[in-house]
């Protein structure tokens, strides 16, 4: 039994020869010295049909495609491919472009529209409102009229960040950079934010003491923020400037631990300190594990802010100390007295010891949690709370 019996004849024509399904339907009429009314009577179709289907004025359906592979013994895919580039091709002669489709999709797709609708950032009844939506990004990234758009690339380009900075990263910088930027606070200086890191160090023996860390910085000339990380964002902590004397530390509170806390605190106090994130906003992610550590890999200016947050929690050469005196068993009167030999949390130490030898289940119990001390004394957004922020 012959199998696609003439596909030897058209496949020295490529599919570049035939435009429409018709055509290739002319062709094989020709080959076979038929007659439309001929093809008709084979298919058991009308023959206004068919003459439809070779003058491509009716759609050669999938259905059509199997029917014509039986006649003709040619791939019923060939029919369709021409079908549907030649259906394209109309296509494009009638659709109108629109030049801004391709950014809203970079928009609605690259942010969390409806969640930034919910937190109150956005001024739209909801994401679906295309229009609404985009007026509001515009507003909240600062756009100037006749950006359109494309405001990522703007508002990067406005915050000079990092390239590396993704949109819903830079969306919730956006979003400290509004609340900062309507905070009244004490002058700063470099000899403030020094005494601040003195001042913060006498807070560090009782959880509860967390509380006073917005008041100390706003006395020291440091507006404090504190705002959830969005949806894949993974933001820990931002240091930035609204003038050279202006310096913002933000934070998200994204682990709520005790540790974690005063470590990305005083890890963005010491990028206050060194002056860092004047040219460029310091976006700290995802502030655990290497990226909290020292080696050749991470970056110099976070080694120093890592460095100085390390020893801050508990002075390196004591917990190397301690730690090889102890290793590898840990007892918990061991971890309380050292603590108190140190005046820190306990969970300062746990969460030190924990960065150090990488045994993350020892002392968990004491990795208290200090959002709900430290929020309610501090400028907040998130967790159903929303910051006042004008217009």
């Amino acid at each position: 039994m012959r199998f696609f019996a003439n596909w030897h004849i058209l496949q020295s024509m490529s599919l570049n020869d035939f435009k429409t399904p018709g055509q290739l339907l002319a062709a094989l009429l020709a080959e076979r010295e038929w007659t439309k009314r001929t093809l008709a009577v084979v298919m058991g179709m009308e023959e206004t049909a068919v003459n439809k289907l070779c003058g491509d004025k009716r759609p050669v359906t999938a259905e059509i495609a199997l029917v014509l592979e039986e006649v003709f013994q040619t791939p019923a895919e060939r029919f369709v491919h021409l079908q549907s580039a030649y259906d394209l091709a109309l296509a494009r002669l009638t659709a109108r472009p629109d030049p801004t489709r391709h950014e809203r999709a970079q928009l609605f797709g690259r942010l969390p529209i409806a969640e930034m609708i919910k937190r109150g950032w956005l001024d739209a009844p909801s994401a679906k409102d295309a229009v609404a939506v985009q007026e509001s990004l515009a507003t909240f990234f600062g756009a100037e009229e006749g950006d359109g758009i494309g405001l990522i690339p703007h508002a990067a380009k406005r915050s000079r960040v990092s390239e590396s900075a993704t949109p819903v990263q830079l969306a919730w910088l956006y979003r400290v950079r509004h609340i900062a930027s309507e905070m009244i606070v004490a002058p700063y200086t470099p000899a403030t934010g020094r005494a601040a890191a003195k001042a913060l160090a006498t807070l560090l023996a009782s959880a509860e003491e967390a509380r006073k860390v917005p008041r100390v910085l706003a006395e020291h000339g440091i507006r404090f923020v504190v705002v959830e990380s969005l949806p894949s964002a993974k933001m820990d902590g931002a240091c930035f400037w609204l003038d050279d004397r202006s310096p913002v530390i933000g934070m998200s509170i994204r682990f709520d631990r005790i540790d974690n806390f005063w470590f990305v605190l005083r890890h963005e106090l010491e990028h206050v300190i060194q002056g860092h994130g004047k040219e460029m906003a310091v976006l700290d992610a995802e502030l655990e594990g290497d990226r909290a550590g020292t080696s050749s890999a991470v970056p110099e200016e976070e080694r120093v802010a890592n460095q100085a947050a390390a020893d801050f929690c508990v002075p390196s050469s004591k917990l190397e100390g301690f730690i090889a005196r102890k290793a590898p068993y840990f007892a918990t009167r061991d971890l309380l007295g050292f603590a108190k030999t140190l005046g820190v949390h306990p969970g300062l130490v746990a969460g030190q010891i924990q960065r150090r030898t990488g045994r993350y289940e020892l002392f968990r119990d004491h990795l208290v949690k200090v959002r709900a001390i430290v929020t309610p004394g501090a400028v907040a957004d998130g967790w159903g709370d929303i910051a006042p922020v004008g217009n």
